[in-house]
């Protein structure tokens, strides 16, 4: 059973169709739950007004790199992005329940080792890397992908996963010369979880201004945990790594066309597809510039571990 809803945006007429699930979400409350989550994705999107930018590693102020581990983020080109709108907030695992269930797609990974790690359902329990608030470390890049499309659905309007070129835009603030997607462009790292204690203590609040941690561990703090970076954008240094839409290809930024950069059309190797992922910070990586917006690496389509956010491709704001 369907219910239609009608939405006016910017004088586009949307056709969300939130979904009652009879079965899978349990009646009313199943409803409640989809409307909330869609209503919620929509209400927390921010609106990018789109620019010229320098893409990639613009360096210190005396001319050397921030990013020495890998050199695949130079050299730095002008590239111009359109208009668009990007969340708030990385994608929670309170979420992703929800989308798992109003697709009928949970009992898929309940008799796997992702029921454990990823999916057990979301409590208030803030002990639980489960807890329904906590940035969701999806099991591989078609979820993410997946949710986003989902969202699309439900509403109508044009969500999807960001270009690199979107991604590191909104994090640098509309391309400001800043290294960290923080309030202060800077760092100051919350000691929790650091290794060799791996101390897990919620009651511990947050300090310092982001997570860039050296734990193995799948736990993290709520999102919306630190201070936003100057846009209202909160976690893109720090607390998970996020998918990109875009093929990774370690050399891409000396061929990308200068308007609206997606990416390479296809996997460098096929065999082994790579997307672009950002905010290795979210990885605990931080030396030789890994924890800078400016990080840029391929991880295979296949692996499990990473966060993401949604954006929407309309050029006018659409809350």
């Amino acid at each position: 059973m369907l219910r239609t809803e009608r939405l006016k945006v910017i004088g586009l007429t949307i056709m969300p169709t939130f979904l009652v699930a009879c079965g899978g979400l349990g009646g009313a409350d199943g409803d409640s739950s989809v409307s909330r989550i869609v209503g919620k994705a929509v209400e927390n999107q921010v609106f990018v007004e789109g620019g010229e930018f320098e893409l990639g590693d613009v360096g210190r102020p005396d001319g050397s790199a921030y990013v020495t581990l890998v050199d695949h983020s130079r050299p730095v080109i002008e590239v111009k992005v359109d208009s668009y709108s990007i969340s708030r907030y990385e994608t929670t695992w309170g979420q992703m329940r929800v989308y798992y269930e109003a697709t009928g797609r949970l009992s898929q990974y309940e008799a796997s080792p992702f029921k454990q790690r990823y999916v057990t359902s979301p409590t208030d329990d803030r002990l639980s890397p489960y807890f329904r608030n906590k940035p969701a470390r999806v099991p591989n890049y078609g979820e993410a992908e997946g949710y986003c499309d989902w969202l699309a659905q439900e509403t109508g309007l044009p969500f999807a996963l960001p270009t690199e070129a979107q991604w590191e835009y909104a994090a640098r603030s509309r391309g400001r010369e800043v290294a960290y997607a923080t309030d202060s462009g800077e760092v100051q790292k919350d000691p929790y979880l650091r290794r060799p204690t791996e101390y897990v203590d919620p009651s511990i609040p947050p300090s310092g201004n982001t997570l860039i941690h050296s734990s193995l561990k799948f736990e993290r703090r709520p999102v919306g945990s630190y201070p936003p970076n100057s846009l209202g954008l909160y976690d893109m240094t720090g607390n998970v790594a996020e998918w990109t839409q875009d093929w990774f290809q370690e050399d891409y930024y000396e061929q990308a066309p200068r308007d609206n950069p997606s990416g390479p059309e296809k996997p460098a190797n096929p065999d082994r597809p790579e997307k672009t992922v950002r905010d290795w910070g979210g990885h605990g990586d931080s030396m030789g510039g890994a924890g800078t917006v400016f990080m840029r690496a391929g991880v295979p389509v296949s692996a499990s571990g990473t966060g993401f956010r949604c954006v929407v491709n309309h050029p006018e704001p659409i809350n």
